[in-house]
């Protein structure tokens, strides 16, 4: 089917965004090639979506048979959350990714079928949710159906299918979703004016944009931005039946914003629309206040993994019932660390849209820090088992699992509010786009792997690049130039902030440029094919505290040995000992070991530490001495606890000073 529209082959078209200092490579032009990412991606293409797909197309998943219902294809009733729709969307978008990585004529194949089936459940104005037309509910009547979610993710997935498969099957449908969206939303009517609160739509209305030149869609985004925090806060029809206020983010303007409030997810992905917002219309309050909130959730409200949403249940500081989302500042628990797999994703994506803004290398750290960990143990090694939410601590018998709705005692073979494991599964599968980006006259060097990259620079040369290295387990990184245009262009290096005493030759001299964690070192030169830049960043195994202010990790240490930071789980504990009988000497001994045969291959490290062996009863107890013993236990990395079994976790541990 030949387009009539923009086919840029990138995710996240900012190729003519004209605010963005860094814009997005295409897809394609790095692939992952050995080491960790390659072994993740190779373990998603192979496995992850694949199964996925099976589980969504059939009977358990059910998200095909909600659209064989929809169409009259089939009997039934609908299965799943309400916006079970954008869950099967997500995986539709990244068994795209893969089909662009492998050109499996099976799977576009398998991805007409099922986009004749969605075109023939949506209605003739456009409209199309599932589980509203199944049980024939009054369309945009209730904002708890989250049907913005679904169109927002079905814009999205359907841009991705078009720019990476050339075919406008997807789009057309979208496309008419999205003319029924403007014609409903752009005379701004009062009572729609709080429905846009599952802000992907922002995102996906951009994307139609670039993808269509059409502005209607950008003016539409900017509406529904514009819209938030504009109504009063009161219950009313369109509201019954999901929290309200802060909970939404509709207490405050986005533009006048200083804290992230409410479900941690709503929030990243209304703040991730308003960047791409921001990348064609240039309003610096859109930018400033982003700034502020970015601010907020990195220095305030994030756990050291990387992930955010402190609670499942609670309030925010002003008051209002939130659930799944964020708390007060430096409010962070551990054992009930909601930290939704979605959420830390969303942080990723969020922290990506902001590097492309302001070109500063402290958002690629955040987009390696979730990507190495909270992001990862959302899925088993397998590549076949999820989990909902990423506690920092796990205790038996500490939590009645009975009466939770997500979360889960150990990985799950399929969650019934299904939607992180596809947010999760496409991250995986288009993680190489997200290794580099060009600036005005050069590239950036966001994330480290073993890769190769061919693309071209904004003026249009040739850049052909190839990266060897072990990280995460190793901080030693050879890259080499094989094709580059004969004029000085740029090669930024992004110094992890961890990355203290990080050294970088080129062609075996000092690079003459300085290595600050946390920027970019800029090696700017004429470069030859043969050019080799090797970066050495120290990994050290660290200890890691929390702020002051943090009430639950006070006299308690993480360990981190570059991006990833480590756990101790009871299957590496003497028989009937607790996380918490875990105690951490500050100058114990501590080693690192490769295992590539453990946990899908990993370094591990071997630590020295102090069981408390003595009793302890009830709630609080006279203390005398305590008796210690000293063991050496095995750390494994935070991203690959539970695929051992049900077991008992800790990332912190008290630590004893002398």
């Amino acid at each position: 089917m030949s387009s009539v529209y923009s086919k840029n082959e990138v995710v996240i078209d900012n190729s003519e965004s004209p605010h963005a200092k860094l814009r997005n490579i295409n897809f394609g032009d790095c692939k992952w090639t050995s080491g960790f990412w390659a072994d993740k991606h190779k373990v998603c293409e192979e496995v992850m979506v694949p199964h996925m797909g099976e589980i969504l197309k059939g009977d358990t998943g059910h998200g095909l048979n909600n659209f064989k219902i929809a169409a009259g294809r089939k009997e039934g009733e609908h299965l799943g959350e309400y916006w079970h729709d954008a869950d099967f969307l997500k995986w539709m978008e990244a068994a795209t990714y893969i089909y662009a990585t492998n050109k499996d004529q099976g799977i576009l194949d398998d991805l007409d079928e099922i986009i004749e089936i969605i075109g023939e459940a949506q209605c003739e104005d456009g409209y199309m949710h599932t589980h509203i037309q199944i049980n024939g509910i009054e369309h945009f009547s209730n904002r708890k159906y989250h049907e913005m979610y679904n169109c927002g993710h079905l814009y999205t997935a359907a841009c991705v299918h078009h720019r990476l498969t050339g075919k406008t099957n997807l789009l057309e449908i979208a496309l008419k979703n999205a003319n029924l969206l403007y014609e409903l939303f752009s005379p701004n009517p009062k009572h729609l004016r709080r429905f846009g609160f599952n802000q992907t739509q922002i995102m996906g209305l951009v994307e139609l944009y670039r993808t269509t030149k059409d502005k209607r869609f950008l003016e539409l985004a900017e509406l529904f931005i514009n819209n938030r925090g504009k109504s009063e806060i009161v219950e009313e029809p369109s509201t019954e039946g999901y929290p309200i206020g802060d909970m939404v983010q509709e207490r405050v303007p986005l533009r006048e914003e200083t804290e992230a409030v409410g479900h941690a997810v709503l929030a990243l992905y209304y703040y991730a629309g308003a960047a791409d917002v921001y990348a064609e219309t240039g309003e610096k309050a859109l930018l400033d206040a982003l700034d502020r909130l970015w601010d907020n959730v990195v220095n305030k409200k994030m756990y050291v993994t990387g992930a955010v949403g402190q609670t499942h249940y609670g309030a925010s500081s002003r008051h209002d019932k939130i659930e799944e989302g964020f708390l007060d500042e430096y409010m962070m628990p551990n054992l009930t660390a909601y930290n939704e797999t979605c959420a830390n994703i969303c942080n990723s994506m969020f922290s990506y849209r902001m590097l492309g803004l302001n070109g500063e290398s402290k958002y690629a750290d955040v987009m390696e820090l979730v990507l190495h960990n909270s992001g990862l143990s959302g899925i088993s090694i397998s590549g076949t088992h999820y989990c909902y939410a990423n506690p920092l601590r796990k205790i038996h018998g500490a939590r009645d699992y009975s009466t939770m709705n997500t979360e889960s005692s150990d990985r799950l073979p399929y969650l019934y509010c299904f939607c992180c494991p596809p947010n999760l599964v496409r991250t995986v599968a288009q993680s190489a786009s997200w290794a580099y980006s060009l600036s005005e006259n050069g590239v950036s060097v966001n994330l480290y792997g073993g890769n190769e990259l061919t693309t071209e620079l904004q003026d249009g040369s040739e850049l052909r690049l190839k990266q060897e290295t072990e990280y995460p387990w190793n901080g030693d990184v050879k890259i080499t130039v094989e094709a580059c245009k004969l004029e000085a262009f740029e090669v930024l290096l992004r110094i992890p902030n961890w990355a203290e005493g990080t050294t970088i030759k080129v062609n075996g001299e000092e690079a003459g440029v300085e290595a600050v964690p946390g920027k970019f070192a800029k090696i700017e030169r004429v470069w030859s094919a043969g050019d080799v830049i090797e970066l050495y960043m120290p990994m050290d195994i660290t200890l890691v505290e929390g702020h002051e202010r943090i009430e639950e990790v006070r006299n308690q240490l993480a360990i981190k040995r570059g991006p990833v930071v480590y756990c101790v789980e009871s299957p590496d504990l003497p028989r009937d000992t607790r996380v918490t009988d875990v105690y951490l000497p500050f100058d114990g001994k501590r080693e690192i070991e490769v295992k590539p045969d453990f946990l899908g291959g990993v370094t591990v490290i071997n630590a020295e530490v102090s069981l408390r062996t003595s009793s302890l009863n009830g709630m609080y107890r006279t203390v005398y001495r305590p008796e210690w013993e000293k063991k050496e236990v095995q750390l494994v990395p935070y991203f690959a606890w539970s695929n051992r079994g049900d077991a008992e976790m800790t990332v912190f541990m008290p630590v004893l000073w002398g």
